[in-house]
């Protein structure tokens, strides 16, 4: 059975540093949503930007990203996919056959361990892909937006892993291996 694995949450809440431990311990190819969002922007097949809302941009970016993730599972193939493009009601564009394939889980960043954590959780930033501005970043902006995914687990009952001390890479991964266990 093919198995499909999203990651999401907030920026800078280690999605890509995560996928990147998973293709080194699964074997598993990882696609970035980040990726696809500057290939289509830089080839001109959308009017967005970088700097547009996020919101605009998950409604752009997350139908090309299903439907990747379909094709996937039909060729019997593993992907991981992460990225903050991807809407809590994203069940709604899988069958429950291609759910089956699937395991979701979102990173949530505490507001405690943000505070206490803000300038490593910077400093970390860069680990797997250069960024080149984080100047617009804030302890209170990623305070709120790890809030709102928060509630849109909640609402949507979605499994999320709440980093409150420490962010144990091998704890999330070996949750994520229960997970699809189950």
């Amino acid at each position: 059975m093919p198995m499909i694995t999203i990651i999401t949450g907030s920026t800078h809440a280690g999605k890509t540093a995560l996928a990147q431990a998973l293709l080194e311990r699964e074997q598993t190819p990882y696609l970035s949503i980040d990726h696809l969002k500057m290939g289509l922007i830089r080839a001109g097949h959308t009017s967005l930007t970088p700097l547009s809302e996020d919101s605009e941009l998950t409604a752009y970016l997350w139908p090309i990203v299903a439907e990747m993730i379909k094709t996937a599972s039909e060729n019997r193939q593993d992907l991981i996919v992460e990225g903050c493009y991807v809407p809590a009601d994203w069940k709604s564009y899988f069958t429950t056959a291609y759910l089956n394939d699937i395991r979701f889980v979102c990173l949530i960043l505490s507001e405690s361990y943000i505070k206490q954590s803000f300038d490593q959780i910077v400093q970390q930033a860069s680990v797997i892909e250069q960024r080149l501005d984080d100047e617009w970043l804030t302890p209170e902006l990623l305070i709120q937006d790890n809030r709102q995914w928060l509630e849109d687990c909640q609402i949507h009952q979605l499994p999320y892993i709440l980093i409150e001390e420490v962010y144990d890479q091998a704890m999330i991964i070996e949750q994520l291996i229960q997970q699809s266990d189950k």
